[in-house]
């Protein structure tokens, strides 16, 4: 067996050395259906949650809804009920859609949960008595859809957001200011010192740009609408709903409270503190909420992980257009295991990814149901038919096998650092590069040619078993590595090849081919993936959306 490398070794310790970790999506606005863009954030979490759990560590994974401004308040009115019913509505729906994709969230927050409200009115007052934030009066350009006042030189052409592109409104009103100029400095010398807060390096350098070319005191709050938190000491007022919605990450850990055990494992003793967000929120978690930290006096102890937007053929994807993509609409026809993988696989880090039917019937027969499900079928019927279903380690192997064991170690290392460090892209291209070689490996041993002389030759026997051996032992350890992503063939993948109820067998920290083993498989596997027909497929998906 080859040595793995110093650094590889390092890295791999250093990850396994987690106690604790904190991931968190943004919250998601409540102002209707959620779509698959919205889902892949949520999605990649999830993935990246059960990652840390598999290998032991403390995860709390936290989601949630946005749920107060101008749009909700419109919104609301124009359904003829309240915002608090239109928004109790909208938080039920999402549960529901999380559950039915498996997603593992251990909190569910909401902007209008007392304990947030609270936390909210504390945090403003105690920025408002240090001097950071100050009252004035705001005249400007004002993006409702994204909640957001731009100055002149950030608008785009005639006057629209430079976000969404929609078209801005002048708005004028009394309002309170958070002083971001007094921190401009600091947070550059933060972001010199921690190189890695924000992933991946262009977005840092976005940010450190945005920073360097000066910044806006940012108005924080509203008056022209009630449907928002209060501020406590000037009712009139209600805090601007992205200083309220960053503050999840803290009120949903209990900060501030009796109760702040939380709070003190997983933010302020956190080993490992994550926000996922998209590329369009990266300013407001990036500069404002660091900002807000630094006001508090409350460490910045996160890191960001900034993804592009899922994109259709003809761009975004809008209403207008036509061209959502709903999740249960893919689950309810190809499974739940096919969304999650396209979604993780096809999203590179840092950039927009593509959602197009044709690839992803593609990606479904090529990568699930021809490789992984081939591999897996194919590997039990030969154990069942050679020999009664029952599987034992041999002494001594080729060349050959002794590759595969090599890869087998290069895939489990390559993988959990990749999956570490939110690369789920490159982590199932490892691992698919090990279904592939194994599929390549039963053509080079030919098993069926084997098994015709193994009763007459001992050495052919033994070399058969040994074939047997690393094919079960490839499934075991792609069974555990495709575990966060693939959460429903995984769980197949541990019955058919005996391993439920043994942890030990399916530890992704030890993993490693096994030294001993003497197994038996199930002895009718079921097709993990059924192969589709494109051209079927394809019409299918084309008359739904008429």
């Amino acid at each position: 067996m080859k040595t793995i490398d110093i650094d590889t070794l390092k890295k791999i310790e250093k990850i396994k050395k987690l106690k604790t970790c904190y991931v968190t999506t943004p919250i998601y606005y409540a102002s209707g259906k959620v779509h698959i863009g919205n889902s892949y954030t949520t999605i990649a979490c999830d993935c990246f949650s059960r990652f840390h759990r598999n290998l032991g560590v403390d995860t709390y994974y936290l989601t949630g809804m946005d749920e107060h401004g101008l749009k909700i308040e419109t919104a609301a009115k124009n359904a003829g009920i309240t915002p608090q019913a239109f928004v109790d509505k909208i938080a039920e729906e999402t549960k529901e859609l999380w559950a039915n994709l498996k997603i593992s969230n251990d909190g569910f927050i909401r902007t209008s949960d007392e304990k947030h409200v609270k936390l909210v009115q504390e945090c403003f007052e105690k920025m408002l008595k240090n001097g950071d934030i100050y009252l004035g009066s705001y005249e400007g350009n004002y993006c409702m859809p994204c909640e957001a006042y731009f100055t002149k030189t950030q608008l785009g052409e005639n006057d629209t957001c430079p976000d969404c592109g929609r078209p801005t409104q002048i708005v004028k009103e009394e309002c309170y200011f958070l002083n971001l100029k007094k921190y401009e400095n600091k947070l550059l010398d933060f972001i010199k010192d921690n190189p890695d807060f924000i992933a991946p390096e262009s977005r840092k350098n976005e940010v450190v740009s945005f920073i360097e070319h000066g910044l806006e005191d940012l108005c924080v709050s509203r008056t022209s609408f009630k449907w928002g938190i209060p501020v406590l000491s000037n009712p009139k007022h209600v805090v601007y709903v992205w200083i309220d919605a960053l503050l999840n990450y803290l009120s949903a850990i209990d900060y501030n409270s009796d109760k702040d055990a939380q709070y003190k494992k997983y933010w302020l003793n956190c080993d490992k503190v994550v926000h996922v967000v998209g590329k369009d929120i990266l300013r407001f978690h990036a500069i404002y909420w660091p900002i807000m930290l630094m006001s508090l006096n409350i460490p910045i102890n996160f890191k960001l992980q900034v993804h592009g937007w899922i994109q259709m053929k003809d761009g975004k994807m809008s209403k207008s257009k036509g061209n959502m993509v709903y999740p249960m609409e893919v689950v309810n026809n190809y499974g739940l295991d096919a969304l999650r993988y396209y979604l993780v696989k096809e999203m590179p880090i840092g950039n927009d990814g593509l959602f197009s039917w044709d690839r992803f019937i593609d990606r479904y027969n090529t990568d699930l149901a021809n490789d992984l499900g081939n591999l897996t079928s194919r590997t039990i019927s030969m154990i069942n038919k050679y020999y009664g279903g029952v599987i034992k380690k041999v002494e001594g192997i080729n060349d050959v096998d002794k590759e595969i064991e090599e890869l087998v170690e290069d895939v489990i290392s390559g993988a959990i650092i990749d999956y570490a460090n939110f690369s789920f892209q490159s982590a199932l291209s490892k691992i698919w590069s090990l279904i592939s070689r194994a599929n390549k490996y039963i053509d080079e041993t030919m098993p069926w040619v084997l098994a015709k002389e193994k009763d007459n030759d001992e050495v052919i026997n033994h070399k058969l078993q040994s074939v047997m051996y690393h094919l079960y032992e490839v499934l075991r350890v792609t069974s555990v590595l495709i575990n966060p992503v693939l959460v429903d063939a995984s769980k197949i993948m541990y019955e058919e090849l005996g391993l439920i109820d043994n942890e030990e067998l399916t530890d992704l920290k030890n993993l490693k081919f096994l030294e001993d083993i003497n197994l038996k498989v199930i002895e009718k596997p079921v097709v993990l993936f059924k192969r589709l027909d494109p051209a079927v497929e394809l019409k299918k998906i084309s008359e739904g959306n008429k």
